[in-house]
């Protein structure tokens, strides 16, 4: 099973797995809280919504 975005193209624009687990998870966390403020149902998940902006280079460190 191939995952996309593969985690190396994701490594490569954020530097390390470390960093990347840690963006995406306070992304993921944001966007629930978020969408569970707004009482908005999300169409994919959380962190796959995150995974996605970093790959598109929404999101990234600072």
């Amino acid at each position: 099973m191939m995952l996309y975005p593969p985690v190396a193209d994701l490594v490569d624009k954020i530097g390390s797995r470390y960093q990347l687990v840690n963006l995406v998870a306070r992304r993921a966390r944001t966007i629930s809280a978020e969408a569970e403020e707004k009482q908005m149902p999300l169409d994919k998940k959380a962190v796959s919504i995150a995974i996605d902006e970093v790959y598109t280079g929404k999101l990234s460190i600072e």
